[in-house]
């Protein structure tokens, strides 16, 4: 129990948060059994409470005394030290994320989220790398590293409708992200009166929520850490006149833009070779930069700080090659028989009349039309058994429908009622652009069977009538045998060069078409063609999930299988690099799908030149349109190079789609001028300056990536390979922990275990807001994410910071052990043979900004934990990244031996007063420094853009307004606008101008916090022990054979600071004899001593140097250092240098360690002879 008269500030006090001790800070007495506190836990948390008798007998104050006395258990500190680095995991661990991901990434990734997206705070960015770079993959590092640093808990990414369950796939089987999707049915099915509060990561479709007006108060409702949207070129908006038009889409977005912390935008296509819609798609980002509209006169705002845009040709690998390879396009004309002429002709007729009479129909009946016939159009052209499938379907649903209507005995003049769904332009534009291929296939039959537009029952019957006669020349096609565009097909697999490897076998080829009956066809013909059914796979909308990956992976894994038919389901977020060839058996109508077909193989990972071929029937309308379009396309790629595919979703007809120029091709292309201007349109679209504009815009950014910064990004990947926490320190942490709480375990296979017991105690300390609990037991773990599935073994979880039972564990050994941390205990450095005790402290410097969040509470803008030791003179040295692991704890005889070592004059001492003054006067004055530097450019940008920007937009409205008033003054009133209200609008934004830059002068303001000791240990020489031990026999005149071999292991531990120095000359000589680039980084504790540099590749080698006199027997290798070798195998080196004299032997031994320390040690001591047996001498 604790009394008022004993709480002050500075006093710590047990039980005011659970499994906490805290600090005071202040203490206002109310009463004899009444006070008021305030205080800071242990995670530097500030917190209030009124405390009356009842709550005061719950407290306990812990003794000063217990505060650094050193006399905690050591290996308990060990253990509750290593918890507390890995629950900071990405202080220590720079590329954390990725370390714990089931991905390789590339330099250009790495870069787009350490380097760039992780930088801002808020975070308000498009991400525009050309299709293919991976933005999936560096979206999904970017919230992961945000999850395991705290600052995500609730993250909403929204998609087009085609790609929401790829980015569930991706996320959860490369990230371990478990995103839901948000379907009517879980809307349903929720408790909750929001169903979006209960779904922290979510998926959802674009115009699911752009569309429905019900989900709007849900949506103002949420908050989130992240909005991420996908294809955000989507959410668009457009000046016409002086009016902008926004759609449901662009509304969508700043609506989620003012509900979440951080808002990212993807996409490969950022601007539309409009400036002032690109302007206002920037606005989503920041409203008061891009307000208004450019003026005359005014260039538009510089966007480098707010968007990057990498090409393909600027990405590269490691090792410096370019990433994606050369990619070539043939166009494979062919002309129609005269029977299928014929067809083509009646049925392209039969079109043009039908949508003449779509034109006097009204609203959406007018679209579903439209589209309707489109699609018979297309099938038409795609193969004599789509065509007859559908005109058959078309036929007998129609007749059926007549039918019924008989039955009701309406009359023959009679408007008939409508039997299909309303289509809108902005639903039509969904379906074929964003629906899932399934869905729109769906659709598809529904609308092209029974989308009419006979208005009545005697209309319908000459249209059936119609349809006998077409269906039946069709069937008459279909039995000929003859198929112009299959024979096309069947000669280029049967003779193009490319379709071979140098050994005459068969490569894999990818073959998409647009309709599920011509897919079945091809698949019955290449089967009969190849003779081997196993040969030919198929994908199309009617597979689920399940079914399409064991497709894929049947295709890209077995070579037997070799030919993949696709529709465009296999478009849709499925990757096909294994093949390197492509055919277009069905050219889409909207090119942006040309370009995502083309980037199934031509993507990240593929090692071959990429070859399409495009089919196109010369003698048709809509082939006449694409023939010159490919034909000039594959022109103009001849001068401006590959490039050309990447702006195809691009191009624009005179302000009108493709599908718009075909469709007037198949209505009107009978007439000269018609097709006169269609020609031109296209030769405009595609005409070099205009594309070599589109190439301009692609490069809006002008970010420097070359090979030097590939090298770069290599070294510091590379560094941060090496000090890695996954797996070792993570396996060695879990196993020791795991098993003190009771939990049992069994190595099964190498690097994998079984759980055989999880004990209940750490089930109860699941994270918060785990939506699976725990298991009793885990059949497997692994730590390794290479050893997560091994043939014929049961596929194991990877345990990793972020994982709800390392978490749970993390949190039962903090909660138990915490205040060890500031007790402290006296560890054994066991390879310094000195004899100078020092302290090793914890150090945690934090900087603030000036914005307070939600709780009140000012704004985290950096923070850092350093280890640092001090010695009895008061000189202070980094100790490295985890400095307790290579230091153990005191034996039981060992505590007696050095006791009196606490009774130093310099530990009774204020340490914690000495390290926070070495940190304020070195330390904080450095670190704020370099946040300052990064922090206030990136703010000065957005401080100057903002101004310019609002203050030419005041101008305007202020000249704006006198010009309406003195207009008014001479009678001319303006119905639309007037003098009031434009000054109005010029004293808003002038509000909005000091608001602003309020809130940037708050950004901007950076301070620093006083530092906090978290944690402290004496570290003491093995010397000093040695040397006690020799006193202590002396004294007792007993023990000479403990004597003699204590002398004897003080000789195998003396460090001869001048035997170090030569070892380390005589290596740094060896490197640089060998071509490389050493330096000497002994000083940092990075678990190395030497880094040096293959200047020609940029890779890193590691070199931990021990120097030992000739003669002697063993050498210690600290924990961190056989860690860090083990971390990076290939690049590691043990430099072994036995030194007599002035002359040193250099032995280089690689991959020197085989398996971690036993989990308890410090360090292990090798035998020099069997470490020289493996290894090479080198001087």
């Amino acid at each position: 129990m604790a009394a008022v008269n004993e709480l002050y500030p500075n006093v710590r006090v047990r039980g005011l948060r659970p499994h906490e001790v805290v600090t005071l800070l202040a203490v206002q007495p109310h009463g004899p059994d009444e006070v008021e506190v305030v205080y800071r836990d242990a995670n530097g948390q500030l917190g209030s409470e009124l405390l009356y008798a009842e709550r005061l007998a719950q407290l306990t104050v812990v003794p000063a005394e217990e505060r650094w006395s050193f006399k905690a258990d050591g290996e308990r500190f060990r253990l509750v030290s290593e918890a507390f680095r890995i629950r900071l995991a990405y202080l220590f661990d720079p590329l954390l994320a990725v370390h714990t991901s089931l991905i390789e990434p590339l330099p250009h990734q790495i870069t787009a989220v350490y380097e760039t997206l992780l930088t801002r705070q808020p975070l308000r960015y498009v991400l525009a790398d050309d299709p293919g770079a991976g933005k999936t993959i560096m979206t999904g590092l970017l919230i992961k590293e945000l999850q395991l640093r705290g600052a995500l808990q609730r993250c909403l990414i929204v998609a087009p409708g085609n790609l929401v369950e790829q980015w569930q796939d991706e996320l959860k089987s490369k990230f371990q992200l478990p995103f839901e999707i948000w379907t009517k049915e879980r809307a349903a099915a929720s408790l909750a009166a929001n169903p979006f509060l209960e779904m922290p990561l979510l998926i959802a479709r674009l115009d699911v929520l752009a569309r429905n007006e019900a989900l709007r108060p849900w949506l103002e409702e949420t908050s989130w850490d992240l909005v991420v949207f996908d294809e955000a070129h989507k959410l668009s908006a457009t000046f016409v006149g002086d009016e902008v038009k926004y759609t449901k889409r662009y509304h969508l977005g700043e609506l989620l833009g003012t509900r979440t912390s951080h808002l990212l935008l993807l996409t490969a296509t950022p601007h539309n070779g409009k400036d002032e819609d690109f302007q206002l798609f920037l606005r989503l980002l920041d409203p008061d930069r891009f307000a208004g509209r450019i003026r005359f006169g005014v260039k538009p705002a510089a966007v480098g700080d707010l968007m990057r845009h990498l090409l393909k040709e600027q990405l590269y690998t490691f090792e410096g090659k370019p990433l994606f390879p050369e990619r070539y396009a043939s166009t494979l004309a062919y002309e129609l028989s005269p029977l299928e002429q014929r067809l083509y002709r009646e049925v392209t007729e039969y079109v043009r009349q039908e949508f003449n009479r779509a034109d006097a129909l009204q609203g959406g009946r007018k679209g579903t039309v439209g589209f309707a016939l489109t699609i018979l159009q297309r099938r038409l052209a795609s193969s004599p058994e789509a065509i007859y499938q559908s005109l058959h379907r078309r036929r007998s649903r129609l007749e059926r429908r007549l039918a019924e209507l008989h039955q009701q005995r309406l009359m023959a003049s009679v408007e008939l009622p409508e039997e299909v769904p309303l289509l809108d332009e902005e639903e039509l534009a969904e379906l074929e652009e964003d629906a899932p291929d399934a869905e729109r296939e769906q659709v598809e039959e529904r609308v092209v069977d029974l989308a009419t537009a006979a208005r009545t029952m005697a209309e319908l019957e000459q249209e059936i009538q119609r349809l006998r006669e077409l269906e039946q020349l069709a069937e008459e096609v279909r039995r000929s045998g003859r198929d112009r565009k299959w024979e096309q097909l069947s000669d280029l697999l049967q003779h193009e060069q490319a379709m071979f490897d140098a050994e005459g076998r068969r490569c894999k080829l990818v073959i998409f078409t647009e309709h599920r009956d011509t897919l079945l066809y091809l698949q019955r013909r290449i089967t009969g063609l190849l003779g081997r059914a196993e040969a030919v796979v198929a994908i199309h909308g009617g597979m689920d999930r399940a079914e399409r990956r064991q497709v894929q992976e049947a295709f890209t894994q077995d070579p037997e299988v070799l030919i993949l038919v696709a529709t465009d389901a296999a478009g849709e977020g499925i990757n096909l690099q294994r093949a390197h060839l492509m055919v277009n058996y069905d050219l889409p109508w909207n090119p942006n799908r040309l370009e995502q077909r083309f980037g199934r193989i031509h993507r990240i990972g593929q090692t071959y030149p990429c070859h399409l071929w495009n089919l196109v029937a010369l003698n048709t309308r809509e082939g006449e349109v694409y023939y010159h379009l490919l034909e000039k396309l594959d022109k103009e790629r001849k001068a401006l190079g590959g490039q050309v595919f990447d702006v195809l979703g691009r191009l624009q007809f005179g302000e009108r789609s493709l599908r718009d120029l075909i469709v007037e091709a198949i209505r009107y292309g009978d007439r000269p001028e018609v097709r006169a201007r269609l020609e031109q349109t296209v030769e405009t679209a595609l005409d070099r300056s205009h594309l070599q504009r589109l190439l301009e815009e692609r490069a809006l950014t002008h970010e420097v990536w070359d090979v030097v910064r590939v090298r770069q990004v290599r070294e510091e990947m590379e560094r941060a390979q090496a000090r890695r926490l996954q797996p070792h320190f993570v396996a060695s942490f879990f196993l020791t922990a795991f098993q003190r709480f009771g939990g049992r375990f069994y190595r099964r296979e190498p690097g994998r275990y079984e759980l055989t017991h999880v004990p209940q105690r750490i089930r109860e300390r699941s994270p918060a807001g785990l939506r699976r609990a725990l298991l009793p037991r885990y059949e497997r773990v692994t730590f390794e994410k290479e050893l997560m599935t091994l043939p014929g073994k049961p596929p194991a979880e990877l345990l990793c910071p972020g994982h709800p039972l390392l978490e749970a564990v993390l949190n039962l050994v903090l909660e138990e052990d915490r205040e060890l941390l500031q007790q402290g205990a006296i560890l054994l450095d066991e390879q310094d043979g000195g004899r100078e005790p020092r302290v090793l402290f914890y150090l945690e410097m934090t900087i603030q900004d000036g914005r307070v969040d939600a709780s009140g509470m000012r704004h985290v803008a950096a923070r850092q934990l350093l280890f640092v030791e001090c010695t009895a003179r008061g000189e202070m040295q980094p100790a490295g990244y985890a400095p307790f692991l290579d230091y153990r704890a005191l034996k039981e005889d060992e505590q007696g031996v050095l006791a009196d070592v606490l009774a130093a004059r310099w530990l009774q001492e204020d340490l914690e007063e000495r390290a926070r003054s070495y940190a304020i006067r070195e330390l904080v004055p450095r670190y704020l420094e370099e946040v300052r530097r990064q922090r206030l450019e990136q703010v000065e940008r957005v401080r100057q853009a903002v101004h310019e920007r609002l203050m030419q937009e005041i101008i305007y409205w202020d000249k704006r307004a006198a010009e309406l008033a003195e207009a008014e003054r001479q009678g001319k009133v303006n119905a639309r606008l007037n003098a009031d209200q434009a000054r109005q609008r010029c004293r808003e934004l002038e509000g909005r101008l000091n608001s602003r830059m309020e809130e940037l002068e708050r950004e901007r303001t950076l301070t620093p916090l006083p530092p906090r000791v978290l944690g402290a240990a004496l570290v003491v020489p093995a010397g000093l022990l040695a040397e006690r031990r020799r006193a202590l026999v002396e004294e007792t005149a007993a023990g000479s054979e403990r004597a003699g071999a204590d002398a004897e292991d003080e000789v195998g531990l003396e460090r001869n600071p001048e035997v170090e120095r030569l070892a380390m000359a005589a290596v740094m000589e060896v490197e640089r004899a060998l071509g490389y680039e050493p330096r000497d980084v002994s000083r940092e504790n990075r678990g190395y001593d030497i880094e040096s540099r293959v200047p020609e590749t940029g890779a890193l080698r590691f070199l931990e140097v021990k120097g030992r006199t000739q003669g002697a027997a063993t050498v210690f290798v600290t924990r961190n250092e056989i860690l860090t070798a083990l971390n990076q195998p290939e690049r590691f080196v043990l430099a072994l240098v036995l030194v007599e004299g002035s002359q040193c032997a250099v032995w280089y031994v690689r991959q020197p360690f085989e398996q971690p320390p036993d989990r308890l040690a410090c360090g292990v001591f090798y035998k020099i002879a069997d470490l020289l047996a493996k290894g090479e001498r080198l001087r």
